[in-house]
């Protein structure tokens, strides 16, 4: 390369460098991106065959992506078409192994293939199983991730093929059970590169409405290659995390796509979808009448159960005559006052003799008494205080010398004497 470059000029050394004064030459930068291209090594890319066309010892292909509007064109020689088993063709599922070259030139990029290999059914569902088994490692399937299903929606979100007949089996079938039922529907490709995206943009947008109670993802099955976008990692994941409840209606028993392992309910078809997601008004009719038939069945019971209790209670002595209730404690009122009455007057009766008898005991004891016995009782009279006290009771001779002036009562009353000294008995 170095030869055939300018000499006698200084160049700058890395693209960053180059400037309108000091620029590179055209050829300097074809040359380093060749060699950064040759660098690059080879890689084994999968795609699907959507043109192949040979020309003598060449042929031209076009790879598109499998999840996306994304296409590459590629050149290889046909002695590596012809190591194939089975002819490829156009929609044909491969893996290749593509290198970049690029000519220096014309300054053109081109895909090499160098080696090429058909992608069949064993190899899918290898694939498929493998991601199966990783996803459910993670946790994605688990019965505690599955969201219950609302008894009644009142708004359906469909995500389904443009005028399918999957389409048409949710709706007339759900119609015919509960026709009041509300659908918000996205009709998006349920198959080839553009399906995983417009489903997975469809999923997102009725999971963001708070209109939509339950999300059916339908389509009326296929062949293995048709479905593949519902084993689509993207879509997996964007199931997982929808926080609305979510619905797979793939019609295909033979090979579940992955989508029926996350989904919070699988159905087998889109008419089992319609049929389990919506109650049958006919049948929830019957079991409203069901219902009201027992609740008139209990009430009607409990009511004929009350009316007996009721008239058992009625029958019973104490409210068929109340007034023995009365009766029976007037009797009671009456003995007992008659009791207390004649424990009242007894304990009188005992009073009043024994208020006699104390009367009695203070007569006997009164001095009157001794006076009328014919005692009298001394005093000296007021002029002859004895001991500080007027009128004091004689009771020692010695009180009373010979002319002391005395008060003598007796029981008739009162006279006068004067001592005359004490005598000798």
């Amino acid at each position: 390369m170095s030869e055939d470059l300018p000499t006698g000029t200084t160049l700058p050394a890395t693209a960053a460098e180059t400037s309108p004064e000091n620029p590179w030459p055209l050829q300097l930068l074809s040359h380093k991106l060749k060699a950064h291209i040759d660098r690059t090594p080879s890689a084994w890319v999968e795609g699907q065959v959507i043109e192949l066309n040979r020309r003598g010892s060449n042929a031209y292909m076009t790879l598109r992506d499998i999840d996306a509007e994304i296409s590459l064109p590629a050149s290889v020689w046909t002695t590596v078409l012809d190591r194939q088993d089975i002819p490829l063709e156009r929609g044909s599922r491969v893996v290749a192994l593509l290198k970049p070259e690029f000519w220096l030139k014309t300054g053109r990029l081109s895909m090499s293939v160098k080696d090429i290999r058909p992608v069949g059914l064993g190899d899918l569902l290898a694939r498929i199983e493998r991601l199966r088994q990783a996803l459910a490692l993670e946790g994605l399937f688990a019965d505690s991730r599955k969201k219950r299903l609302p008894i009644l929606p009142h708004r359906i979100g469909l995500i389904t093929g443009r005028d399918s007949d999957a389409k048409k089996d949710v709706l007339r079938n759900a119609a015919l059970r509960w026709p009041a039922v509300e659908f918000e529907i996205r009709e998006v490709a349920v198959q080839g590169n553009a399906a995983v995206t417009q489903v997975v943009a469809a999923l997102r947008e009725l999971d963001a409405d708070p209109r939509v109670d339950v999300i059916v993802i339908a389509r009326g099955g296929g062949a293995l290659e048709d479905l593949l976008p519902f084993s689509s990692e993207e879509l997996i994941r964007a199931v997982s995390d929808a926080s609305t409840p979510v619905v797979s209606a793939i019609g295909h028993e033979a090979d579940r796509p992955i989508l029926d392992d996350v989904a919070d309910l699988r159905a087998s078809t889109p008419t089992d979808a319609a049929k389990r997601i919506v109650p049958d008004v006919v049948e929830e009719l019957a079991r409203v009448r069901q219902a009201r038939d027992q609740l008139r069945r209990g009430v009607s019971r409990l009511v004929e159960q009350e009316t007996d209790r009721l008239a058992s209670l009625r029958s019973r002595p104490v409210l068929s005559a109340p007034e023995g209730m009365v009766t029976n404690r007037l009797e009671d009122v009456e003995r007992l006052s008659s009791r207390s009455r004649a424990a009242i007057a007894s304990a009188v009766v005992r009073a009043a003799d024994q208020l006699v008898h104390l009367q009695a005991q203070v007569r006997a004891l009164s001095p009157q008494k001794t006076l009328d016995r014919g005692y009298a009782v001394v005093q000296l009279a007021g002029d002859h205080p004895v001991g500080g006290q007027a009128r004091a009771v004689v009771r020692h001779p010695s009180q009373a010398p010979a002319g002391t002036d005395l008060a003598v009562r007796v029981a008739g009353g009162k006279f006068s004497a004067r001592s005359t000294g004490a005598q000798k008995s």
